[in-house]
Formats: structure tokens, C-alpha cells, sequence
């Protein structure tokens, strides 16, 4: 933003992708538009600076706004009906078990982290983590 200068374009996949909100999205746009550089919205157009191009983007603006609070809403009310199971767990499911990695990290007595990773397909960053937990522990 600070190296736009006037006669440059700026391109964006979409207005979402621009900004957060809506009154960062004007804020955003007046400063370029006051520098000289044209913005171009892939999916929409070049934006102008007429009352009627400022109505335009506002409106679209305010809808992606609207748009991202429903999703985090919905999102929200999803996580919070899920909780509610008793087999609920937060976070991505492990991909090893604990077997799998104990196996591992007893290879990693023969064999280096290179070998075991080859032998198991367990990363040697994830064998490293293991063995770290497991001396905490």
C-alpha cells in the first residue's frame, strides 16, 4: 500500500480479500484513489471514484461484512452443538497413535531420524516432538 503511486493498478481476486470490514474497505480505497492508483477487482471491475462507483463498493462492501459474520456465527453455533458430545475433541484428529510413535522412537535407539522417517513414514519433526514429550513426561 505504501509503494502504490499514481498510475500503478492494484489487483485483487475479490473484495473480501481486500479488507475486513467495511470502513477499513473505504479507507483503503480513498487513500488509493487519492494517490492515483487504480483498483482493479477481478471478479467485479475496476473500481471508480464517481458517487455512483463509491455506492457500488459500499454496498459490496457491507454484504462481504455481513457475509464473514454469518460464517464465523454459523461456525460458532456448529462448535458449539459439537461440544456438547461427550466423544467431542477440539483440533485436528492425530494421525499416529501412540503405539505407532513409541515404535518409532525406540527405532530412533538403532537408527537415525532419517532411517526411522523412511522405515515408519512418521516426520522427523513429529519424532522429534514425541521424544521431547516424552522426556517431559
Amino acid at each position: 500500500m505504501d509503494k502504490a503511486q499514481s498510475g500503478d493498478y492494484i489487483a485483487v481476486t475479490k473484495l473480501d480479500r481486500f479488507c475486513r470490514t467495511t470502513k477499513e474497505g473505504l479507507e483503503y480505497i480513498d487513500l488509493l484513489l487519492n494517490k492515483g492508483v487504480k483498483i482493479h477487482i477481478l471478479n467485479m471491475g475496476l473500481i471508480e471514484s464517481s458517487p455512483m462507483g463509491r455506492l457500488i463498493v459500499t454496498n459490496l462492501l457491507a454484504f462481504a461484512e455481513f457475509e464473514r459474520a454469518m460464517i464465523i456465527e454459523r461456525t460458532q453455533g456448529g462448535k458449539a452443538i459439537a461440544k456438547q458430545r461427550a466423544d467431542f475433541k477440539e483440533g485436528r484428529p492425530k494421525k499416529y497413535n501412540t503405539k505407532k510413535i513409541n515404535h518409532a522412537l525406540e527405532l530412533l535407539e538403532k537408527y537415525s531420524y532419517k532411517e526411522v522417517e523412511s522405515l515408519t513414514g512418521i516426520s522427523k519433526s513429529t519424532l522429534i516432538r514425541a521424544k521431547r514429550n516424552q522426556e517431559v513426561s
